[in-house]
């Protein structure tokens, strides 16, 4: 035990901030937090709200432990500053946070590599809200570019919900995407030192699976194992591996996939800093893996220093 606090020095667990994900924020880094400090590690709690430069500078950090979502903490502008400051710290570094918090940008990328993600469009003022329904498939789901946990996203099956759900999304980012609803299976997939830990299948006992049934409902529910057979289970974590690596992902993650009808698998987004609270996903996969949270918290932070 003593090695491995000696190893880390002081760690600035960096939660809380101002996006609209700042209570999940709040919940990971609580359990981070704790996680550490019950393994005899020098923690310090950074509430990054206000100040987070100034803050991160006075408190002599070794490495940051970066437990933020959305934007500010995991769009690359924390992992700048951390870098300016010379602070080794968790996760992706600037580009890759940069590039999986922006969906459109990560749909291009995997267009131009020939991974599979579904058709979309960017929508504006001035898109074609009826040609964009025909276009994409007649039921689409329509999402802010650079948020995340489903925040202002919605289902549209006509120009008029297009359009009203285009204005909804446009409350929290100004590049507003659509793709086609898919219908098949959803599935999530964490990535850990380049490894895929097993896959989990997620039955949102919702319209799809946004805010309330990611945190908030107990009637999701999580199969982990998935259920997959050995081939499709293979498949599934090559191509979510494959994504991650796209976007130069490194240390830990999270990729979300659905299946449409056929059972063809569509890469939805990436996580660059998962959500680590009672209903999250990436420790309910690495208990699968035979790791409790306490060790993932540690292998995360392992990947930090390497």
């Amino acid at each position: 035990m003593t090695s491995q606090v000696t190893k880390f020095g002081r760690v600035g667990v960096l939660y809380g901030g101002h996006s609209s994900e700042r209570e999940i924020s709040l919940l990971t880094g609580t359990a981070i937090i704790k996680a550490l400090q019950n393994q005899g590690i020098d923690t310090m709690a950074i509430d990054v709200k206000e100040h987070p430069i100034e803050a991160i500078s006075k408190a002599n950090l070794d490495c940051a432990f970066i437990a933020l979502h959305g934007p500010g903490g995991e769009d690359g502008t924390l992992q700048g500053a951390l870098e300016y400051l010379g602070i080794p710290y968790t996760g992706s570094g600037v580009m890759a946070s940069a590039l999986a918090m922006d969906k459109l940008r990560c749909k291009q990328i995997w267009k131009g590599i020939d991974l599979p993600t579904t058709d979309f469009a960017s929508l504006n003022q001035a898109t074609d809200w009826q040609q964009t329904i025909d276009s994409l498939g007649g039921c689409l789901v329509v999402k802010p570019a650079c948020e995340g946990s489903s925040v202002g996203m919605s289902i549209a099956e006509s120009a008029q919900q297009l359009k009203q759900a285009w204005e909804l999304a446009y409350k929290y980012d100004a590049k507003v995407i659509a793709e086609p609803r898919l219908m098949g299976e959803e599935y999530t997939v964490a990535i850990l030192g380049g490894q895929a830990l097993p896959s989990i299948k997620i039955q949102a006992n919702a319209t799809f699976y946004d805010y309330e049934a990611k945190y908030l409902s107990n009637k999701t529910e999580y199969f982990c194992p998935s259920g997959l057979d050995a081939q499709r289970e293979a498949e599934l974590a090559q191509l979510c591996i494959n994504a991650f690596k796209s976007i130069d992902g490194k240390g830990w993650g999270r990729v979300d996939v659905m299946t449409d009808l056929n059972g063809e698998f569509y890469v939805l987004e990436v996580n660059t800093v998962p959500g680590m609270t009672s209903h999250s996903l990436v420790p309910m996969a690495g208990k699968a893996a035979g790791m409790d949270f306490e060790a993932l918290v540690l292998a995360i932070l392992e990947e930090s220093i390497r």
